[in-house]
C-alpha cells in the first residue's frame, strides 16, 4: 500500500473521531436548549420559617407551617416587585446569558456563525455561570441568618447539571476544533 494512501487514511481516520465527538457536543448541547427553561421552572428550594406540621384528620388534615418553593421564575418575580433593575440583571445572568450561550455555540456547531465570534462566546459563558453563584449566595445568606429551614430540592441539581453541561461542551468544543 502506498504510503500516500495511508496518510489519507489516517487523516480520515482522525476526522471521523473528531466529527463524532462534535456530534455527541452538538446534540448535547441542543438538549441545554430544552433543559434550561424546565430548570427555570424547576423547584430549587423549599423554604420555611418552621418545619412543616399535618394537623391530625379529626383536626382537619390541613398543614401548616407550609415551605415554600424557590424556582429560578419565581424568585425573579418577587425580586420585580422590589428591585426591577435588580431583577432585570439576575434575569440577564440566570435566563439570557445561558440560552444565548448554548445558541451561539450551536450556530458554531452547525457552521452557521463564524469562528469570529469565539470571544463573544468566551464572554457569555463567563456571565452564564454567574447565576449558581446567586443561588450559592442566598443558601448562605439565609443559613447565616439561623431562621428557618432550607432544603435543596432537584431543580437545583437540574439546574447546576445544566450550567457545568454548558461549561463542559464549551470546553470539549474548543479541545475537539470545532472553533476553527
Amino acid at each position: 500500500m502506498p504510503s500516500r494512501l495511508r496518510s489519507e487514511r489516517r487523516k480520515t481516520k482522525n476526522y471521523a473521531g473528531k466529527w463524532s465527538l462534535l456530534a455527541v457536543l452538538k446534540y448535547l448541547n441542543l438538549t441545554l436548549l430544552v433543559a434550561f427553561p424546565i430548570a427555570w421552572f424547576a423547584p430549587l428550594l423549599r423554604t420555611g420559617l418552621l418545619p412543616s406540621w399535618t394537623m391530625p384528620e379529626w383536626l382537619g388534615g390541613s398543614t401548616l407551617f407550609a415551605p415554600d418553593t424557590l424556582t429560578v421564575m419565581s424568585g425573579l418575580i418577587k425580586l420585580w416587585e422590589t428591585d426591577v433593575f435588580l431583577a432585570v440583571v439576575v434575569a440577564f445572568f440566570a435566563l439570557v446569558a445561558p440560552i444565548l450561550k448554548c445558541s451561539a455555540l450551536a450556530l458554531v456547531h452547525f457552521g452557521r456563525l463564524t469562528p469570529a465570534a469565539k470571544p463573544a462566546l468566551a464572554w457569555l459563558s463567563k456571565l452564564a455561570m454567574a447565576d449558581i453563584f446567586l443561588v450559592a449566595l442566598y443558601i448562605v445568606i439565609a443559613n447565616g441568618i439561623g431562621v428557618g429551614t432550607i432544603e435543596v430540592a432537584w431543580g437545583l441539581y437540574l439546574f447546576t447539571a445544566c450550567v457545568i453541561t454548558s461549561l463542559g461542551i464549551s470546553v470539549a468544543s474548543t479541545l475537539a476544533g470545532a472553533d476553527r
